[in-house]
């Protein structure tokens, strides 16, 4: 099989008789793709539904909810295929938005994974928050995309219509060769969600290859299906896997400087949460950075292996700068405006 879409659901019951259909529609003639839900142990009717009503997808049933990481490394582990297309539940995809991203990969040996622009599927004029054109990272950690700052999204008017080379691709809707997930990992299973694909991606650009955006090719992602953004869980996943992220990938001569930053430029955010009457998320933030000064230890082997696979150290797109002083202190809002 040349690529194999998998769909991990975990009580999307609702978002699959919404979006599955016309991913089913998308591949019909294309005896090279194969399309499957894995189920993480949903706890709704999405197997029974699966079932009744989409007979011709495949489905791979996990015993429990391992979460977006683990979930999908127990999926696709069952699945043989040259590319995996890994495509969350609640993503519209548009007419003909398979062949750019595989036409691209198959022309470009070098690249390792690329993503589609994902478009808002409430605001289909704006680019959406998890993703967008494709992103990149700045020198202390934090990511953002072309066609998304912060919270800051920009109307698509085609500006980022270029193929160009980025950092990270989304995992709402990544395509990756078989041979470098496997080689490189996987995704984080520890991370349960969040974060997984920017590690992914960043071990991937360590090793020479490359990540892509396609815009040629693209989606809708409606956002928050299982967390919504403002969610105190939420929070703690992205704090405490940034922090683990961190610790894996960077190079040693920037790792104290890096992480002495993060620790004050994190209490600052939960003292920030704190003053605005947000307890839930402060308490988050400390306990992201508590489990990860716990959890460190566990990682020392794996940041080992990393540092001993990577070959490159200079990645053009993780930036020197601060995106948050951009952002804060001099009020771009909008990708093409950095320096």
């Amino acid at each position: 099989m040349k690529v194999a879409i998998v769909i991990l659901n975990w009580n999307g019951c609702s978002m699959l008789r919404r979006f599955l259909p016309a991913v089913v529609s998308s591949v019909e003639g294309m005896p090279e793709a194969g399309l499957y839900v894995a189920d993480n142990g949903s706890t709704d009717d999405s197997v029974a539904m699966l079932q009744e009503c989409f007979p011709m997808v495949g489905r791979i049933v996990l015993s429990r909810n391992h979460g977006f990481a683990e979930g999908y490394n127990k999926a696709l582990s069952q699945v043989e295929a040259d590319y995996y297309l890994l495509l969350n539940s609640d993503v519209g995809v548009s007419g003909g938005w398979l062949e750019p991203l595989l036409g691209y990969m198959d022309a470009h040996p070098e690249a390792a994974a690329c993503q589609p622009k994902i478009l808002s599927w409430h605001k289909p004029g704006e680019f959406e928050y998890a993703g967008a054109c494709g992103g990149f990272i700045d020198r202390w950690g934090y990511p953002f995309c072309r066609g998304r700052i912060m919270d800051a999204l920009e109307k698509d008017e085609g500006q980022y219509d270029a193929v160009v080379p980025v950092f990270w691709a989304s995992g709402a809707a990544l395509l990756i060769r078989s041979g470098d997930y496997w080689s490189s990992g996987g995704l984080d299973g520890r991370f349960f969600a969040h974060m997984e694909e920017i590690d992914l991606c960043w071990r991937l650009r360590s090793r020479g290859r490359k990540i892509v955006c396609v815009p040629q090719s693209v989606v809708y992602h409606v956002g928050g299906g299982t967390l919504k953004k403002e969610n105190p869980r939420k929070v703690y996943l992205n704090f405490r896997n940034n922090l683990l992220m961190l610790y894996k990938n960077l190079p040693q001569k920037e790792l104290g400087r890096v992480m002495r930053v993060r620790r004050l430029l994190d209490y600052a955010a939960a003292l920030k949460y704190l003053v605005s009457g947000q307890l839930p998320f402060a308490r988050s933030v400390v306990k992201a950075r508590r489990d990860y000064a716990r959890m460190k230890k566990d990682y020392v082997a794996v940041r080992a292996g990393n540092m001993r696979a990577g070959n490159t150290d200079a990645i053009p797109e993780r930036f020197r700068f601060s995106i948050l002083a951009q952002y804060y202190l001099r009020g771009r809002r909008r990708f093409s405006q950095l320096r």
